[in-house]
């Protein structure tokens, strides 16, 4: 074998442990936790629904492919992306497999409750709306989440606390919530309990990930 040939498979070899990386749906569940901030290994574990050994196990995949950095605080060992472009990465790869994959594409109809007529549906009007206090934005997240990084103009009621708090949301204003990103339930779950209570309520598939605001320590 020529030294080119040997030169060119190393470097595809390289840019291959990325794809070993991300090739188990857990790391990729795992990325997208990791998008809403830094993590606690327990955390990411019971969020993640796995063991605390596998979970471990997954995230050294991720930090053995730089995807991932790690800082510990006492006993704890905390997780958080290694750059913003990690998140990026983990929205084009979700976007592209909802373009080509049909079972993806019927799975996600399934899923979602679009905003149809009650919100508008880009980016640029829906914020001038929200700011104009026309539309209600509501991340329904853990409160940690909302404060590593949360859509502008949105307020935080985690979805565990909403049925407690309902009062303290208009009823005169549509509210459009959101969570984690399209494979997330937790607004799916608060917009049904929204429009049970008598509110006009969407659900925004979109998360802080797909709206380039990630969570991403130095």
């Amino acid at each position: 074998m020529d030294n080119g040939r040997q030169i060119k498979d190393m470097l595809y070899e390289q840019v291959a442990r990325i794809g070993k990386a991300i090739s188990s749906p857990k790391r990729l569940e795992l990325i997208e936790l990791l998008c809403q901030g830094e993590k606690a290994v327990e955390m990411l574990a019971q969020e993640a629904s796995i063991s605390m050994k596998l979970a471990s196990a997954h995230l050294r995949e991720l930090r053995n492919a730089r995807l991932v950095d790690t800082r510990r605080d006492g006993k704890n060992v905390y997780y958080r992306l290694a750059d913003k472009r990690v998140a990026d990465f983990w929205v084009n790869a979700h976007s592209l497999a909802e373009d080509r994959l049909v079972e993806l594409q019927e799975a996600l109809r399934d899923l979602s409750q679009l905003p149809e007529e009650l919100v508008p549906n880009d980016r640029e009007s829906l914020m001038k709306a929200a700011r104009k206090g026309e539309v209600v934005v509501l991340d329904v997240r853990p409160v940690e989440e909302y404060l590593s990084a949360h859509l502008p103009f949105a307020r935080s009621i985690p979805v565990g606390e909403l049925r407690h708090r309902l009062d303290e949301l208009p009823k005169d204003r549509p509210i459009v919530a959101y969570c984690r990103g399209p494979y997330c339930l937790m607004a799916r779950d608060a917009v049904a309990l929204l429009r049970k209570g008598g509110y006009r309520a969407a659900h925004l598939k979109e998360g802080v990930a797909e709206w380039g605001l990630p969570a991403v320590h130095a």
